[in-house]
């Protein structure tokens, strides 16, 4: 495939201004920013109502946009299941008002991909995956009217579950932000394995490596990218072969500010020598 571009997500700089973000996103190497619109896991911006005009005025060029939710709790599996994305229905109503400003800053960026945990997807057939899968339909209903992707971010299913609920969706709007790390550290299959099954849906790639977790329910463990288990020149190889061709941006959520440079600034090594 042609050189893709490499970036970085910008909560994983730590910066709380653009200015920071300009400087810190340059240090590292990165050409381009998947940006965080500002929730309690990615960030927040001083420059408040006037971030999408900075953001504009910076010269960065970006990927797409992150929204989370308050109220996410990654303290453990068991509590992010009970407490992520659009999984309680008693938070939906909420979340869909957050979700439906999050597209519209996405646009108002002149961005197509708007990632967000979906949240847990409900295996069973009935009612609690029906109620599930109409939330998601409504928020990927409204990101198609503002010609935005909602790219749903690996990890909390396993890729034959999401693949399952995205034929049985059949939205165009609705694809997938690919994590191969989330994928490990959640135990929920092997990450190349799912490029297979996902390939033709995968809009936005997150470049992150783990291990798996060492007993049931506990996280798996982030580790620097390529001393991992995803294997990043299979995974690079994997990508080529399903056809994508948009950016690889390294996310990296351990650390201090300045152990997380360093990293980012390895990961992008990493991939430039095998892109």
């Amino acid at each position: 495939m042609a050189q893709p571009s490499l970036g970085v997500c910008s909560w994983s700089l730590q910066v709380s201004n653009i200015p920071d973000l300009v400087r810190l996103s340059s240090e590292v190497g990165a050409e381009v920013v998947q940006i965080g619109l500002g929730d309690p896991t990615h960030g927040s911006w001083d420059e408040g109502d006037g971030f999408l005009a900075a953001l504009k005025d910076s010269g960065l060029e970006l990927s797409g946009t992150m929204i989370g939710f308050p109220g996410e709790d990654y303290t453990s599996p068991a509590t992010i299941r009970q407490t992520g994305g659009f999984g309680d229905p008693a938070t939906r109503s909420e979340r869909l008002d957050i979700f439906r400003l999050a597209v519209d800053q996405t646009a108002a960026l002149g961005l197509r991909c708007l990632c967000s945990h979906a949240g847990f997807i409900p295996e069973d057939d009935g009612a609690e995956r029906s109620s599930f899968l109409d939330c998601i339909s409504e928020a990927a209903q409204y990101a198609a009217e503002k010609d935005v992707l909602f790219t749903m971010e690996t990890g909390q299913e396993t890729a034959s579950l999401l693949r399952r609920t995205l034929d049985e969706l059949k939205m165009s709007s609705l694809r997938v932000n690919f994590d191969p790390a989330n994928m490990i550290l959640y135990d929920m299959g092997n990450p190349i394995e799912a490029i297979e099954i996902l390939g033709p849906d995968i809009a936005h790639v997150h470049a992150k490596d783990a291990n798996p977790p060492q007993a049931s329910g506990e996280w798996g463990a982030e580790v620097p990218l390529g001393e991992g288990s995803v294997g990043m020149a299979d995974f690079v190889a994997a990508l080529e072969r399903a056809g994508y061709c948009g950016p690889l941006v390294v996310e990296r959520e351990v650390g201090d500010q300045d152990e997380r440079v360093e990293a980012i600034k390895h990961g992008l090594s990493v991939l430039r020598g095998l892109s």
